[in-house]
């Protein structure tokens, strides 16, 4: 099993973005998540998911939490460390969905 680390080798470049927001269903932003230092893991793994699945739903979220690898385990354990984590439980808990849009830098 790869770890997060070998995990974001593998994904997209995404030095030209600064941020990323997350809408609901009805169009309220949810979610902002940063390209910087201690967010830009995830901001790699959310753009990701959300490029190849158009969103974020069940299956981005399901393949969201394998990419997180190890952090995902240590979300279980420990609720509210890490909360874009947390967010893709609850996109499987409540089945919900968020679109996404970048912006650059």
């Amino acid at each position: 099993m790869a770890t997060f680390a070998e995990n974001l080798d593998t994904l997209e470049n995404v030095d030209g973005f600064i941020a990323m927001k997350l809408f609901d269903e009805m169009g309220n932003v949810c979610g902002a998540i940063e390209n910087k230092p201690g967010s830009s893991g995830s901001f790699r793994v959310y753009y990701h998911i959300a490029l190849k699945w158009g969103g974020i739903g069940q299956k981005a979220a399901e393949e969201g939490l394998a990419l997180f690898a190890e952090h995902t385990d240590d979300a279980q354990r420990h609720p509210g460390k890490h909360p874009n984590i947390d967010r893709l439980f609850g996109v499987l808990e409540a089945d919900t969905y968020y679109s996404v849009r970048c912006y650059p830098a």
